[in-house]
Parts: C-alpha cells; sequence; structure tokens
C-alpha cells in the first residue's frame, strides 16, 4: 500500500439497490476492500435520501443501483446535486452511461460485475478523493489565482491539467471542450463555460466570446477584433469587445 492511501482515512461508503442479493453483494464488495468503509446499505433510493438529509457531508461514496421503486438512481443524484458524496452506478441497463455522466456519476457497473470491475471504479474513487484533497491544501497554500493547475471531471475521472498547458476553452451548451497545448485531443467536461470561468485566474485567461476563453499568453496575433491562437482563429463578441480593448491597451 502506498504512503498516500495509508494516510488517507477510508471512504465512508453507502450501498443502496432494492434487490437484496445486489445489495448484499455490494456491500461485501465495499467491506473487503481496504480504503473503503461501509456505513449504510439501503434497499431503496428513499431510505438512503433520509439517511444523507439526517447525517449531511459524512458519506463520502455511494453505490447506486439505477432502477428502483419510487425513487431511481438517477433522479436522487440530480436531488443530491454536486454537495451529495460522489456516485459509481450499478446497473443492468447500459443505456444509462450517458445520464450517468450528465449527473457527474464517476463511473458506471453494469451487472453482473465482479469484485476487479468494482475495485477499479473504487479505485478512481479513491483517485478522486485524493486530488480533491491536493487540491484543497494547494487553495489554502496559495490561494486561487496562485494555482498553477486546474481539476477537470473528463472521461469518468478527474484530470488534473497544467494551466500553462490550456490554450482556449470552447463552450458547448452543457459542456466545455479544453483545447491544450500537448494535446490535439481537446478534454470534454460537463460544466458551463460561466462555471469554467469562474475556475479560471482573470490574469491569465479572459472571455472574449459568448462560447470562448482564451489563455492570453496564447494569443500570437489580434486582427480586426479576432485573435489567433495557433491555427484557430476566435472572434472577439460585442459583449466583450470593451474589456478586451482595455486589455489591448495596456499590452500594447
Amino acid at each position: 500500500m502506498s504512503t498516500a492511501s495509508s494516510a488517507s482515512p477510508p471512504l465512508k461508503t453507502i450501498a443502496v439497490d432494492d434487490e437484496p442479493l445486489a445489495l448484499g453483494l455490494v456491500a461485501s464488495f465495499v467491506q473487503k476492500t481496504p480504503f473503503l468503509e461501509l456505513v449504510g446499505k439501503f434497499g431503496s433510493a428513499v431510505e438512503a435520501l433520509k439517511y444523507l438529509h439526517a447525517y449531511p457531508g459524512t458519506v463520502d461514496l455511494a453505490f447506486l443501483d439505477i432502477q428502483m421503486q419510487e425513487l431511481n438512481g438517477l433522479e436522487l443524484a440530480r436531488v443530491l446535486g454536486p454537495a451529495g458524496p460522489r456516485i459509481v452506478f450499478t446497473t443492468a441497463f447500459s443505456q444509462y452511461a450517458l445520464e450517468g455522466y450528465r449527473v457527474d456519476a464517476l463511473d458506471y457497473l453494469v451487472k453482473p460485475f465482479n469484485y476487479e470491475e468494482f475495485l477499479r471504479a473504487a479505485g478512481k474513487a479513491r483517485a478522486y478523493a485524493e486530488l480533491t484533497n491536493q487540491h484543497a491544501s494547494a487553495s489554502v497554500a496559495t490561494g486561487p489565482e496562485e494555482e498553477e493547475f486546474l481539476f477537470l471531471k473528463a472521461e469518468y475521472q478527474l484530470v488534473r491539467v497544467a494551466l500553462s498547458d490550456v490554450l482556449y476553452v470552447e463552450g458547448l451548451k452543457d459542456y466545455v471542450k479544453v483545447h491544450l497545448k500537448s494535446s490535439p485531443r481537446a478534454l470534454l467536461s460537463l460544466m458551463s463555460l460561466k462555471t469554467m470561468e469562474e475556475k479560471l485566474p482573470a490574469r491569465r485567461f479572459m472571455r472574449i466570446h459568448r462560447s470562448f476563453i482564451v489563455a492570453l499568453d496564447k494569443i500570437e496575433a489580434v486582427r480586426r477584433l479576432t485573435v489567433q491562437i495557433g491555427a484557430v482563429t476566435i472572434p472577439v463578441g460585442d459583449q466583450y469587445k470593451d474589456s478586451f480593448l482595455q486589455f489591448l491597451s495596456r499590452w500594447s
């Protein structure tokens, strides 16, 4: 076991499934995993919701079935929102994978799954918790304007992105597409462009269009209210023209 793992407390975990055999299996998997601690198992999402409301902030991770009576797993995830525990869905129906991504699930296990598959999903939860703790420590130590990394949820994992690697960010409805200097493949993350703007330090990034945020140090040229970043030309929107021109007056 690594030093980081042994130093971290186990993730407080619940299992939620209306099938007793499936619930028992997930609970047994949790109990045999050293970095997880089973704090509750529930035969319905309603029971789980009551517990989570009674003990807010005490659960780190939920293994959650989707198809349940009264309140299904997706509905519970939406009710809990980002303040709730991280979620791994367990279901027999693979068509719910996209919906799971939309509610910010960490992973998606299709029944029947074995312990090895369970352990991979649990490992993602542990990695997410460790990165989140590192992020929180960095925020306390340096303040948000001095951080050199951004943590993004992309493809069911938390990815650390160096701010110096970001070229520009493109808004696509409920998603953002983060274009990087180091990779031809952009990262796709489920969040609004406004949320992304709030995460980025204003001294290094500027929103210049309803659909674009640019890294100021990556601008290579400005022509007629467009900016050039590599081979990409990005327009400056009317709403952002004044602030951009003010920036240019300081730059020139």
